[in-house]
């Protein structure tokens, strides 16, 4: 394999699809709000999926297809590497030119401070002590658990879109891309994407329950999320 052309151009392929993904994604996460980065992430994937042919550019569903037999033990290996290393290079430009580089990881939603109010005696005035309390919006438990429903959605839309010619495809999977980062978004950041997490990571060093995006399981059907 390692002497076959088509070997090498998968490679390069799943190497240049991540780092545009990515880029795309992380460029639009410099705008304020979700929507951005949903619609660009979505836009990007249907757009790679018609013209690359459908590369995964995605470790989650690289590792689905080996587990399943559908790429060999090389192939799998090599595309995973050339996922992770297009999304490094996507990261480390986006943190040249973007001012808030710790803003290109995808956070995990923490718990938080909230005062309670306590009766105390009108002699004692002591102040209101703060309550640990879970935010409204989760913790890396509930990251995990979004994170599980949205790339088991975009696995779905994987599987029914290899069915269909590309146009088709490209629209489902990238709907599903978007639907997906608006869903899981306010919990883990809605990545579904392994590499997506990684690239920034090494970057910044921000490694914050980063195990989130690498802990949901795969799919065993291919495309781009």
């Amino acid at each position: 394999e390692l002497r076959s052309g088509r070997f090498w151009r998968g490679v390069l392929v799943e190497a240049a699809a991540t780092l545009i993904f990515v880029g795309v994604v992380l460029g639009a996460s410099a705008a304020p709000g979700p929507l951005a980065p949903a619609l660009a992430g979505g836009l990007a994937a249907g757009g790679l999926v018609c013209s690359l042919g459908g590369p995964q550019a995605n470790p989650a569903l690289t590792l689905a297809l080996l587990c399943t037999r559908k790429l060999s033990a090389l192939r799998g290996a090599a595309g995973v590497l050339a996922q992770c290393a297009g999304a490094t290079l996507a990261s480390a430009a986006a943190h040249a030119a973007l001012p808030d580089a710790t803003g290109l990881v995808t956070r995990v939603s923490v718990p938080i401070l909230i005062p309670i109010p306590v009766p105390v005696p009108p002699w004692h005035w002591t102040g209101v002590p703060p309550v640990p309390q879970v935010s409204s919006v989760g913790t890396a438990g509930t990251a995990l658990a979004w994170e599980i429903f949205a790339t088991f959605q975009l696995a779905l839309a994987a599987f029914a879109a290899a069915e269909h010619a590309a146009p088709q495809a490209g629209l489902a999977l990238g709907s599903a891309v978007a639907a997906g980062a608006l869903a899981a978004g306010p919990f883990s950041g809605g990545s579904m994407n392994p590499a997506r997490s990684l690239g920034p990571a090494i970057v910044t060093g921000v490694w914050d329950d980063h195990w989130v995006s690498w802990g949901h399981p795969q799919s065993p059907q291919v495309g781009v999320g």
